[in-house]
């Protein structure tokens, strides 16, 4: 079965060993919906193949964390449990590229999300002669997100975390660490979970199919063993168009 298919080619991708590309342009969009694993994916092939992981989450804590302006900007809107507006997103996602480590070599994750931020960033990049090279988009089941996400339990004294799927505690409903009660937050349960993801679909899709009309989007599957996702994304990266 292929591993990776280019979205507008006939041709595939297969898992092969190959030595990973380190140095040189690399500029790679991570995208996925909620649940897809795609944090942990951008983090783990970023550090194999020497590039800096760009996630527009982090950035958005961080500038929380310094407590400036734009961070008491984007503290509103999370507080909010809204989106970030595209143009401070794109703003900050931005500054950070213009940082050495990652003017020439990245990968992205969480941004773009929408077609809007897409074309902000191809028009920024392009200003300066830069440009995406690859996007590669993490497809999983529905169900098998939504087991993901609506999966996770905390407990209320000493908020040690479970998953009825991956992690579940010993005794139903009960803490193994100190006996306490585990509940569920609402943003673990499905129906909001069904929410993000439908949120999810309607903004995306969009940039989804614009990268696919460049020509550039691959799609990879995100429900297969984490390893195995992780050497597909690596080898998809290693034989990306020049």
């Amino acid at each position: 079965m292929d591993a990776v298919q280019m979205a507008t080619s006939p041709w595939t991708w297969q898992i092969a060993p190959a030595p990973l590309v380190r140095g040189g342009p690399m500029r790679v969009v991570l995208m996925g919906p909620p649940g897809a694993g795609k944090g942990t994916q951008a983090k783990t092939v970023a550090d194999m193949v020497g590039v800096a992981h760009v996630a527009s989450g982090d950035l958005f804590r961080e500038s929380v964390k310094r407590g400036d302006e734009l961070g008491r900007r984007f503290k509103e809107y999370m507080d909010r449990g809204v989106l970030v507006p595209d143009d401070l997103t794109v703003q900050v996602v931005m500054e950070r590229l213009a940082r050495d480590d990652s003017r020439d070599s990245f990968i992205l994750d969480g941004f773009p999300r929408s077609l809007g931020q897409a074309e902000a960033l191809d028009d920024v990049l392009g200003a300066d002669g830069r440009a995406i090279d690859l996007v590669i988009n993490l497809t999983v089941p529905e169900e098998t997100l939504l087991a993901r996400l609506a999966g996770r339990w905390l407990c209320r004294a000493c908020h040690t975390s479970y998953h009825t799927l991956y992690s579940p505690p010993i005794v139903e409903g009960v803490c193994d660490r100190c006996g306490g009660e585990l509940y569920q937050r609402i943003d673990d349960r499905e129906d909001t979970a069904r929410h993000r993801l439908e949120i999810y679909r309607e903004e995306t899709t969009p940039a989804v199919d614009y990268y696919r009309d460049r020509g550039i989007l691959c799609e990879v599957p995100g429900d297969r063993p984490r390893d195995v996702v992780t050497r597909t994304l690596t080898e998809a990266i290693r034989q990306r168009p020049a």
